[in-house]
């Protein structure tokens, strides 16, 4: 499936991942878990998170913990696939 798809696909998905003040570190392993029932997930990045920290910065972070690829970030939210 071509990144257009899978943008395309992600615009109608629901939010099943906040990142908040923990950081991007405690929910690492939950996007791991729905990577493995789902082929994609929407994260949502709330302000407590994002500190000095872009979206992107914290989406490339959070990808690398839990494995996964990001499709892409658009305002305070990002879709990760395997």
């Amino acid at each position: 499936m071509t990144d257009h798809d899978l943008r395309k696909r992600a615009h109608d998905l629901d939010v099943t991942v906040w990142v908040g003040k923990k950081g991007v570190a405690s929910v690492a392993d939950e996007l791991a878990d729905q990577l493995d029932d789902s082929e994609l997930v929407k994260v949502k990045f709330l302000r407590a998170a994002r500190g000095g920290s872009s979206t992107e910065e914290l989406a490339v972070e959070l990808a690398d913990l839990a494995d996964a690829d990001i499709v892409e970030t658009r305002g305070n939210t990002g879709v990760f696939t395997r």
